[in-house]
């Protein structure tokens, strides 16, 4: 069970998929670093030794900001554009989409689950 930057990695999964369980590491990142680690890529996280987690574990930590101090980074980051009301600051506030995307249909996961607007229903006819 190898644990690289603080994430423990599935044994089952060849390497350069299970590095991108680390946070900061997508798929392009953990075949550079495979790369620079000198290790086959489409090798399964079990049958890494000692010093090829090491390897990783040293390339990681010194040339990659991941996990912890990258999302501490990030949050600093939308606190900043909050705390000075940049346009994105505002959007982040108001749970909208930040970047540009359109708000009149989609963007259901940014602003959560449709209310529906009272009195757009017909009203049931009356007996008088």
């Amino acid at each position: 069970m190898a644990r690289i930057a603080g994430v423990t990695l599935p044994n089952d999964k060849q390497v350069w998929i299970a590095l991108t369980y680390v946070y900061g590491i997508g798929r392009t990142t953990a075949k550079s670093i495979l790369a620079a680690a000198k290790i086959e890529p489409t090798t399964r996280v079990k049958d890494l030794t000692e010093a090829d987690e090491q390897k990783l574990n040293d390339i990681i930590s010194n040339q990659y900001m991941v996990e912890g101090n990258l999302r501490r980074l990030v949050t600093n980051n939308i606190k900043r554009i909050k705390d000075i009301n940049s346009y994105k600051g505002l959007r982040h506030k108001a749970g909208l989409p930040v970047n540009g995307q359109r708000t009149r249909t989609n963007a259901r996961t940014r602003k959560g689950r449709a209310i529906a607007v009272g009195g757009a229903q017909p009203k049931a006819a009356s007996k008088t």
